[in-house]
């Protein structure tokens, strides 16, 4: 399956640490413009099969969603399914990392799934977006831009 959308970007920070931050779903609204983080569920943190409930916000609008990770392979590929709170199929998201020279290329991926009702009818109206793509490049570039900003901070800093 090939992405609907896919960015990159050179982070300037070694593959664990860069991991560290994709995967701590809770977090992640301190990287996103439109996630505001979540929780995980069962306590089990990032792995295999693991739950989490997303929060998301669009100005006043505030939904939530289920996401069920899909892929882990550690310091390599984290993806995750998205379900709205009816279960319905909405997206998946990946995260992919490689070496490179100043510390890891990290490559965003969104794979647009889910039924047509979804699309054309229930994301907007729950979220405020009646273009979702457009806007997932704005968000992916968005939050690619602010892992990078981090690691650049955190090397400032040392």
């Amino acid at each position: 399956m090939e992405p609907t959308i896919s960015r990159s970007i050179d982070v300037p920070a070694d593959i664990g640490t860069v991991w560290s931050w994709i995967t701590d779903l809770p977090r992640m609204g301190e990287l996103s413009p439109e996630n505001v983080g979540g929780r995980w569920l069962d306590g089990t943190g990032p792995a295999l099969g693991a739950r989490f409930r997303g929060r998301n916000r669009n100005g006043e609008l505030r939904w939530w969603t289920r996401v069920r990770v899909v892929t882990f392979e550690p310091g390599r590929r984290f993806a995750f399914d998205v379900r709205t709170p009816f279960g319905s199929r909405v997206s998946r998201w990946e995260y992919v990392l490689a070496p490179s020279a100043a510390g890891c290329v990290v490559t965003e991926n969104w794979y647009r799934i889910g039924s047509w009702v979804v699309r054309k009818f229930m994301g907007p109206r729950v979220t405020g977006r009646a273009d979702r793509p457009g806007y997932n490049v704005r968000s992916i570039e968005h939050t690619l831009a602010a892992l990078k900003a981090r690691a650049e901070e955190r090397a400032a800093a040392a």
